[in-house]
């Protein structure tokens, strides 16, 4: 699967400037919405918030997947974040969370959606990935990085 498909340059940042779990779901959120999939931000962020009340995201090894499935979006998309210092999102694991994949999905999409949250997941897992994610320093590299690891 080509994750690329559902991210562009433009929802990317390496450079996440909030420091509070709510701050950086609306910093993620607006970056999503740059893409023409989105159709409301504040639907958007609604549907994210509600879903992370339930349980949050923060898988654990500095990683979070903050997700929805909302009338807010036309399609799959996927937002990428990075901090360099790191949140509290109260992770699993109790650490900090570096690297954050926010993915907006239709309500219908529920099959695609799986599929992109178990290829992100499986990505994730490996800290050879999560390091070169770390290091990766243009959207482009991103892109081809999450289309091409192993």
């Amino acid at each position: 699967m080509r994750l690329s498909k559902f991210c562009s340059e433009d929802l990317i940042t390496f450079d996440l400037k909030s420091t509070k779990k709510d701050a950086v779901l609306n910093e993620l959120v607006e970056l999503a919405a740059k893409s023409n999939l989105v159709k409301g931000a504040v639907e958007l962020l609604r549907d994210i918030k509600e879903r992370e009340e339930l349980v949050t995201t923060g898988v654990g090894y500095g990683v979070a997947f903050p997700h929805a499935k909302t009338k807010a979006t036309k399609g799959i998309v996927i937002a990428f974040g990075r901090s360099d210092t790191g949140i509290d999102f109260d992770a699993m694991d109790h650490k900090p969370v570096f690297l954050f994949f926010l993915i907006a999905a239709p309500e219908d999409a529920i099959g695609a959606h799986l599929n992109v949250m178990a290829r992100l997941s499986y990505i994730m897992k490996s800290e050879t990935n999560r390091e070169k994610m770390m290091k990766v320093t243009s959207p482009g590299e991103l892109l081809q990085l999450i289309d091409t690891v192993e």
